[in-house]
């Protein structure tokens, strides 16, 4: 039997806006995933610990803030620090395309920006992780 995918949404630094962060739990959840949120104003410290304990499959953080460049790395670092290399990071948000090669060399799988379906995260999330909730 298939394992449903487990994401954890995020809010990292001090971001209060959370509307897109909770559509996109939604929809996930309404497509069968176990998601957690975090909630706002999350450190990347919290972020990392809260997946790790959670075991989730895929990580997703959503940034309005402009501060993508200092958090998103640093949760990266940590991530792989305390033995999650191997969960799946993506983001969202308003980030500079000019910005997105430098993430994704850095480990953030994929951007979705303003105006994203959620069905494309959807199915980002379904081509990359396998049945057993593993990274393809």
């Amino acid at each position: 039997m298939r394992k449903k995918i487990r994401v954890l949404i995020a809010k990292p630094g001090l971001d209060g806006h959370d509307r897109g962060a909770k559509v996109v739990a939604r929809a996930l959840r309404d497509a069968g995933m176990e998601v957690i949120y975090t909630g706002i104003r999350q450190t990347a410290e919290q972020i990392v610990n809260t997946a790790i304990q959670e075991d989730v499959d895929c990580l997703g953080l959503s940034i309005l803030s402009g501060a993508h460049l200092k958090l998103f790395p640093k949760i990266v670092k940590l991530l792989k620090k305390r033995g999650g290399k191997n969960i799946l990071i993506f983001g969202g948000g308003i980030i500079p395309s000019e910005d997105i090669p430098e993430l994704k060399s850095m480990g953030v799988s994929k951007i979705f920006g303003p105006g994203t379906k959620t069905q494309g995260i959807i199915d980002f999330i379904k081509t990359q992780i396998d049945a057993d909730g593993k990274r393809r």
